[in-house]
C-alpha cells in the first residue's frame, strides 16, 4: 500500500535507545504531539551524524513547539548506544536527547516506503505527523545528500501555523510573516496579498 499525505501514520512498536538507557517505543505513545520520523541509512557512517546533531541542536526550538523527534535505522538499540558514546556526544554536548530506534528486518521503513532491500538499510526519509496522527509531509532523499534541521523547524512551524489559523502558506514563509486565507476574493489576485504589507 502506497503511503500518502492525509493518511494515518503506520503504528509501530520497537526497541530503542534513548536518556542511556533501552526501552520500548510506541507511536501511539505520542499522539496530541507533533512527531518527526527521521529515517537514516546506519549509524557510524558520513552523513548521518551531521543530520542528526543538527536536529539535536535544534531540540530545544523543537521542544518548545511540542515535538518529538524519533531517529530511525535498521541498527540496532545496542548498536546505538555505542555509537552515542563514542561518537555522537563529542559532537553535540550529551550526545542525541531524542530516542533512537531499532527498524528490526526494516519493517518501519517497509511500512514508510524507504527500505531498500538491496542495501538492507533504510534512505533518508522525514515524516511529520500531526497531533491527531495524520501524515502531514513526507520528504525522500537519495544517501548521498544531506537534510536541513532549519528547513524541518520552518516546515513545522509552517503547519502548526496552518493548523491554528485555517490559512495556507506560502513558498519561502518564515514565522512571524504573512499568511494567505482562501477565498473567491483572492482568486487572481494573490499577487495582492502576497505583496502587500499585513496591517494589524
Amino acid at each position: 500500500m502506497t503511503l500518502r499525505i492525509g493518511q494515518n501514520a503506520p503504528d509501530f512498536k520497537v526497541s530503542a535507545y534513548a536518556d542511556g538507557t533501552f526501552k520500548d517505543v510506541k507511536l501511539e505513545d505520542y499522539r496530541g504531539k507533533w512527531v518527526v520520523l527521521f529515517f537514516y541509512p546506519a549509524d557510524f557512517t558520513f552523513v548521518c551524524p551531521t543530520e542528526l546533531v543538527g536536529v539535536a541542536k535544534q531540540y530545544e526550538n523543537l521542544k518548545k513547539m511540542d515535538v518529538e523527534v524519533l531517529a530511525v535505522s535498521t541498527d540496532s538499540h545496542f548498536v546505538h548506544m555505542v555509537w552515542q558514546e563514542t561518537e555522537l556526544s563529542k559532537m553535540v554536548e550529551g550526545g542525541l536527547p531524542f530516542p533512537m530506534l531499532y527498524d528490526a528486518g526494516g519493517r518501519i521503513g517497509q511500512a514508510y516506503n524507504v527500505y531498500d532491500e538491496d542495501s538492507g538499510m533504510d534512505i533518508r526519509g522525514t515524516f511529520i505527523i500531526d497531533p491527531d496522527g495524520v501524515l502531514q509531509a513526507s520528504e525522500v532523499l537519495a544517501t548521498n545528500v544531506g537534510r536541513s534541521a532549519q528547513e524541518l523547524v520552518r516546515k513545522i512551524s509552517a503547519f502548526q501555523v496552518s493548523r491554528e489559523s485555517g490559512g495556507v502558506i506560502p513558498c519561502d514563509w518564515h514565522p512571524g510573516e504573512k499568511t494567505l486565507k482562501p477565498g473567491q476574493e483572492l482568486v487572481g489576485k494573490v499577487y495582492q496579498s502576497y505583496t502587500e504589507p499585513e496591517h494589524n
